[in-house]
């Protein structure tokens, strides 16, 4: 995973729990106004603090990012070490050959063994609007941290 310097202390951290864990469980709102949720590998969060992913362009959660419905949240966890971080933003897909070649690994072949090759591999990038991560042991000395790194 590539994590590209960040602008600040907090998003550093934030880009570093994500490293560290990885697999967010990425949560859209359904057309019935439903949650629905599923496990994606972060592949970057780029210098704006944005998080990359491949998916398939006509997958769901593609479908809610192409249909305007892209509020979306990003849940990460290691219970061992008792971090997590929770991220709102917004998603939309991005079809861009030459990004997708950029942040391709070998091991993104086991979600998609048709490779770069697949016409309908795609991108999805979250801009983060919010997030709270917890990076410590919960005690009395907890720490929470939230950023708003887009202004309005």
């Amino acid at each position: 995973m590539k994590v590209a310097k960040q602008k600040s202390e907090e998003l550093a951290r934030l880009a570093a729990l994500v490293r560290q864990m990885k697999i967010g469980m990425l949560t859209t709102i359904e057309p019935d106004g439903s949650l629905r949720s599923r496990p994606l590998e972060t592949v970057e969060v780029d210098r704006e603090g944005r998080l990359w992913f491949f998916t398939q362009a006509h997958s769901p959660k593609s479908a809610r990012a192409e249909a305007g419905d892209h509020q979306v949240n990003l849940s990460y966890a290691d219970p061992r070490d008792e971090d997590f971080a929770s991220i709102s933003g917004t998603a939309r897909v991005v079809r861009d050959a030459e990004r997708m070649r950029e942040l391709w690994t070998a091991n993104l072949d086991r979600w998609f063994p048709r490779g770069l090759e697949d016409p309908d591999l795609a991108l999805l990038e979250v801009r983060i609007d919010k997030a709270e991560y917890w990076d410590e042991p919960r005690n009395e000395n907890v720490k929470i941290g939230t950023l708003a790194p887009r202004q309005a």
